[in-house]
């Protein structure tokens, strides 16, 4: 790997631990407005809206200029997000600005790897990539929870600082400031990403043109046979992912009985687990190979059901380690591999916006039924076994499909061999 590869995985690691430390400050601006348990997993929602309704321009924006500054100008907009919860701005709508900077940042992170790396190096930098994302999501997990700790806060208000002490008087903007530092340290390290050199034909700005070209872009992708079941599994693993992410904290408030400043660090722990398989896959699954480790998905939800037997906190760390590696081991290759399908079709930053568009509408949908299933009271351990039923048989019916694409691949091979 060339020093741009390792320039971007800093640019990314501050980022995604700025983003995940600001979302642990914001359920603590929920709960310090006493708002309603349901509006805690809307966070995600009001993020990833941005995803699904700028899809058909991120991936244009993106293409535009070079990705470096694509990614300095996305990281601007985040801070603008965070800056906005100090003024005291509902953390849906603060978080939803974050969320338009997220949005827009993802093609240019990832679509500048296939234009800096040859295919067979895909998967491991992936591997990397990932790795890295789950090691920003365990401290910036550990971090935000650390933050709203009453003794932390405490100790980060004591600081005497000329002119900015006097901004800075409640825990939750001693959070803030710590999380916009890091923002900060990532658009630094935008400043030295390298121009590829990559170059793109005139992108297009007429809507209408966009919406039009994007909507063919994702037909492409779907029709595609290895793309519709790399794109499939990927959009079910994001959207799964999500709602994972706050059953877990629920969970450890109801069944482990933890306060949030706890229970916001317990995902944390499942993420070490993802950086291990994320790790192990770059290291031992060939892109030739990607579409092996499906069955993976489905042991992932048969042990995500397992959860509803555990209240002890020593129990739930290797359990969540383990959910953690078998997601970490199935989704990355399938990323490598849609990745170097998509830019195969279509460009970088277009085949990118496209996959984000599918798996974010999936965390729309997958975080509004949770809220739903919340909001209607249901146990937490109802809640847990339909997600794991979820997640292990819509596994299985991408791989019956994926078998059906085989055969009618090998029959057509064979109808033409006969012709000849």
């Amino acid at each position: 790997m060339n020093r741009g590869f390792y320039t971007i995985m800093g640019a990314q690691f501050f980022s995604s631990l700025a983003d995940n430390a600001l979302l642990i400050a914001a359920f603590y601006a929920l709960a310090e407005m006493n708002a309603p348990e349901w509006m805690t997993p809307m966070l995600k929602f009001f993020f990833v809206a941005s995803y699904v309704l700028l899809a058909a321009f991120v991936g244009a924006f993106s293409d535009s200029m070079p990705k470096g500054r694509v990614m300095f100008i996305t990281n601007v907009i985040k801070i603008v997000g965070c800056g906005l919860m100090f003024v005291h701005v509902h953390p849906l709508v603060a978080y939803g600005v974050v969320g338009i900077g997220a949005a827009a940042y993802s093609p240019a992170k990832y679509g500048i790897l296939t234009e800096l790396l040859p295919a067979e190096k895909l998967v491991a930098a992936n591997g990397w990539i990932e790795g890295l994302t789950v090691a920003s999501i365990i401290l910036g997990a550990g971090l935000g929870g650390a933050l709203i700790n009453p003794q932390v806060s405490a100790t980060l208000l004591s600081f005497k600082l000329p002119l900015i002490h006097s901004y800075i008087t409640t825990p939750l903007e001693a959070a803030l400031s710590i999380v916009m530092v890091l923002y900060i340290a990532a658009t630094i390290f935008n400043l030295y990403i390298p121009d590829t050199g990559a170059r793109y034909t005139k992108q297009a700005t007429n809507p209408i043109e966009l919406v039009t070209d994007f909507g063919h872009c994702c037909a492409m992708l779907w029709r595609d046979k290895l793309g519709q079941i790399t794109l499939a599994i990927t959009t079910l693993f994001w959207g799964a992912g999500a709602v994972l992410q706050f059953l877990v904290i629920y969970w450890a408030q109801v069944s482990l009985k933890l306060p949030l400043d706890k229970a916001a660090v317990i995902p944390a722990v499942s993420a070490i687990g993802i950086a291990f398989g994320a790790i192990a896959a770059g290291r031992y699954v060939p892109i030739k190979k990607s579409l092996s480790v499906m069955p993976y998905g489905v042991a992932m939800g048969v042990v995500v059901m397992s959860m509803t037997m555990v209240h002890s906190v020593w129990v739930a760390y290797p359990l969540l380690v383990i959910i953690g590696a078998l997601s970490g081991f199935f989704v990355v290759p399938m990323n490598a591999l849609l990745q170097h399908r998509g830019h195969v079709l279509m460009s970088a930053g277009h085949s990118i916006s496209v996959q984000n568009f599918n798996e974010n509408v999936s965390i729309l949908i997958m975080m509004v039924m949770y809220t739903l299933m919340v909001k209607s009271d249901l146990s937490i351990n109802i809640i847990i076994v339909a997600f794991g039923l979820f997640v292990s048989s819509s596994t299985l019916m991408v791989m019956r499909k994926h078998r059906a694409n085989q055969r009618e691949h090998d029959s057509l091979a064979l109808i033409g061999e006969h012709k000849h």
